[in-house]
C-alpha cells in the first residue's frame, strides 16, 4: 500500500534552497507566512533558538523539518547547513501536514537511504554548475520524500501521529477514505475496513492522530477540492466528487476551515501566481 503518493497526487510538493554554508554567530529568524523551512546539517554543532521554550542543541549530521511556518533563529559558530522553503500545497489543506510535529529532528546516521541525496544536495550547494538552483530545488523535494517515507514507517516520539499512516488497522481506512472522498462514510463502515469496534476505532484514531475520524475526513475533502477547484473543476461537480450534497453544503463546509468560500479562496490563489512565492 503507498501511503504517501494521495497527498503528492492532489498537493504540490515544492522546495527552494535559500542558503548553503557555514553559519557563524547567530542567523536573522527563519519566518514566512506560508512556507515551512528543510534544514540539513551536515558538520558542526547547532543551537536552535525558539520564541518559546529552551534552546535545542543538534551535535551531529541531522535533518530539521518545520512542516508549517514556525518562527525559528540559528546560532553557530562554523555549522555547515544547508536551508530550503518548503510548501505541501501552498494556501491547500494538507492532512499530512497536521499529522507531522511542530519540529522534525533525525540524525543522519539513523536513515542511510538519505545520505547519497544529502551529498548530492551539498555537492550542487558548492558548485557552479549550470542548472544548479533548479537542481538543488529538485534534489530538495526528494530528499523531502525520502524523510517522509522514513518518518511514516520508523517509530519517532516526534513524529507518533503520522505513524498512524502504517498502523495495520489505521492505514486501511485512510486508504478507503482517500480513495473515496465522496462516499457518504459512517463510523460504522471505516471501523469495519480497519477490523475493529466502532468505540475502539475512534478512540484509537484519536489517540493516534489527534484527530477524530470525521475530522480528518473533512480536511481531506477540502483538501481534495481545493485541488479541484486549481484545476477548473466546476463547483457543482467539485462538492459531488468530495462528498457534499450540494454546493452550498460544500461553501459552508469550505468556509469553515479556511475563513473565506470556495471560489473567493480560488481568486485568492490566482492573484498569487503573479506573485513570487517562497
Amino acid at each position: 500500500m503507498d501511503r504517501l503518493s494521495p497527498f503528492f497526487s492532489h498537493f504540490s510538493l515544492s522546495a527552494k534552497v535559500f542558503f548553503s554554508g557555514r553559519l557563524c554567530g547567530t542567523s536573522t529568524d527563519h519566518e514566512t507566512t506560508t512556507a515551512g523551512h528543510l534544514h540539513v546539517l551536515r558538520s558542526g554543532t547547532l543551537k536552535i533558538l525558539q520564541p518559546s521554550g529552551p534552546p535545542i542543541s543538534v551535535r551531529e549530521p541531522s535533518v530539521l523539518l518545520y512542516p508549517r511556518p514556525q518562527r525559528h533563529t540559528f546560532a553557530s559558530s562554523g555549522a555547515e547547513v544547508l536551508c530550503a522553503y518548503v510548501e505541501f500545497g501552498s494556501g491547500m489543506l494538507n492532512p499530512l501536514v497536521a499529522l507531522l510535529p511542530q519540529l522534525l529532528i533525525v540524525p543522519l546516521a539513523t536513515v542511510p537511504e538519505l545520505e547519497p541525496t544529502a551529498k548530492l544536495l551539498f555537492f550542487e550547494a558548492f558548485s557552479l554548475h549550470d542548472g544548479r538552483q533548479p537542481a538543488l530545488d529538485r534534489l530538495a523535494e526528494y530528499f523531502l520524500i525520502l524523510l517522509l517515507r522514513f518518518a511514516a514507517v520508523s517509530p519517532s516520539k516526534q513524529a507518533d501521529a503520522l505513524l498512524a499512516l502504517a498502523d495495520k488497522h489505521l492505514s486501511k481506512a485512510f486508504d478507503a477514505m482517500h480513495q473515496q472522498p465522496e462516499r457518504a462514510w459512517t463510523l460504522e463502515q471505516l471501523a469495519h475496513i480497519a477490523g475493529m469496534s466502532r468505540s475502539r476505532f475512534s478512540s484509537h484514531f484519536l489517540a493516534t492522530t489527534g484527530q477524530t475520524p470525521f475530522g480528518y475526513l473533512a480536511l481531506w475533502r477540502i483538501g481534495v477540492a481545493q485541488s479541484l477547484l486549481k484545476k477548473g473543476t466546476p463547483l457543482k461537480i467539485v462538492a459531488s466528487a468530495v462528498g457534499f450534497a450540494s454546493p452550498e453544503a460544500l461553501t459552508r463546509s469550505f468556509s469553515l476551515h479556511l475563513g473565506m468560500p470556495p471560489m473567493a479562496w480560488l481568486s485568492s490563489q490566482q492573484k498569487q501566481l503573479n506573485t513570487p512565492r517562497l
